[in-house]
């Protein structure tokens, strides 16, 4: 009976890994098939602070090929160090419709919804794409959103993909972003059930608006929550744009990665925590486990530890090279510790519900 319960538990989730895998396999982008014009966009960058590639992430936002769009940046203080930046970039882009807005609607505990705000209320266009300010976009941003909606969408979103990390703590971080959070976001789109991340989100403006502006967004611990479900409250679908789009990376240190990784997770915990209970089931290590047991009684050949890893990690691997990932030597060994550290994380998210975010305190 043990036997069969631990055979049978290897042999799904292994199943549901290599599903994933499969779900997650980035295909040929499709255009929207229709005729009608594109509607107006407007795009808005909060910012605060500046990072180290924030000067290459911003500048981004400028060259879009699209045709009627905007581009809206907002801060929350005049004082803010990005602002000298964008009003460079907006000088040297006389050709773009862009400014900056600076002020701070304090109207959650949330610092970037509150900063986003404004933008929302000054956007003109029909559909807005709100994108962190980290995100590096690629010419035809705008059109790719576009042309991922379909009727039924009340949102467009997407993940970012980790790129360019400097050491291994970096490496570390696009372990967790890439083949593990991207892979289970994408694979859920896959099945029709997609989950919008805060990175980008391309609102159907009258959608939003109807479900009670971008106010509505402050009952969760974070945007992205609250977008997905005021979009299926509303009987529509999230869709997740495919390639992702890049974030640079650059240097870590692991107490970055780990307080990151715990903000996230508490959000996902605080967001949907049926699934978020599931969590603890998505690494190798119970399924290993129960493989090591099988080995130890008899019931395997001791060479199964060796092929079951091979193919678990082999497929890993071969998703993150097909989506262009880092993939090298260092990254690999970036994701045997991410997933050592996932029960971790898991069991760590339950010890409190809120976290500090740019200074910011956000409890619920």
């Amino acid at each position: 009976m043990l036997v069969a319960l631990l055979a049978s538990f290897l042999a799904v989730a292994l199943g549901v890994h290599l599903l994933s895998i499969a779900l997650a396999w980035p295909g040929t982008a499709r255009p929207r098939g229709t005729a009608a014009a594109r509607p107006s966009v407007s795009l808005v960058r909060p910012v605060c602070g500046l990072d180290a590639f924030d000067a290459e992430t911003l500048a981004s936002s400028f060259g879009q090929d699209y045709p009627d769009h905007e581009i809206l940046f907002c801060a929350a203080s005049g004082d803010d160090p990005a602002v000298a930046l964008i009003e460079e970039l907006i000088a040297a882009h006389p050709e773009a419709r862009a400014r900056i807005l600076i002020g701070d609607d304090r109207i959650s505990t949330n610092p970037k919804l509150n900063n986003l705000v404004k933008g929302f209320a000054a956007a003109r266009g029909e559909w807005v794409a709100m994108t962190d300010a980290n995100l590096l976009l690629t010419p035809d941003y705008l059109s790719r959103l576009d042309d991922t909606r379909r009727d039924d969408t009340g949102l467009v979103s997407s993940p970012p993909a980790g790129i360019r990390p400097e050491n291994f703590w970096g490496a570390l971080e696009c372990a967790f972003l890439n083949a593990n959070q991207a892979r289970w976001q994408l694979a859920a789109d896959g099945l029709g059930i997609g989950f919008a991340h805060g990175k980008t989100l391309f609102w159907n403006r009258a959608l939003l608006e109807a479900g009670g502006g971008i106010e509505a967004l402050a009952g969760d611990l974070a945007e992205d929550v609250a977008s997905t479900k005021l979009v299926r409250g509303q009987g529509m679908r999230v869709r997740l744009a495919r390639p992702l789009w890049g974030q640079p990376i650059g240097k870590r240190d692991f107490e970055e990665v780990w307080g990151r990784q715990l903000r996230w997770s508490r959000i996902r915990r605080a967001g949907f925590p049926a699934i978020f209970g599931l969590e603890i089931l998505q690494g190798p290590l119970p399924p290993f486990a129960a493989l090591g047991v099988l080995v130890g009684l008899g019931a395997l050949p001791g060479l199964a530890l060796a092929g079951v890893a091979a193919l678990w990690y082999g497929a890993e691997i071969a998703l993150a090279r097909a989506h262009g990932w880092p993939a090298a030597p260092r990254d690999i060994a970036a994701m045997l510790l991410r997933d050592a550290l996932l029960p971790v994380l898991w069991v760590a998210t339950w010890r409190s519900r809120g976290f500090t975010w740019r200074g910011a305190v956000v409890a619920r």
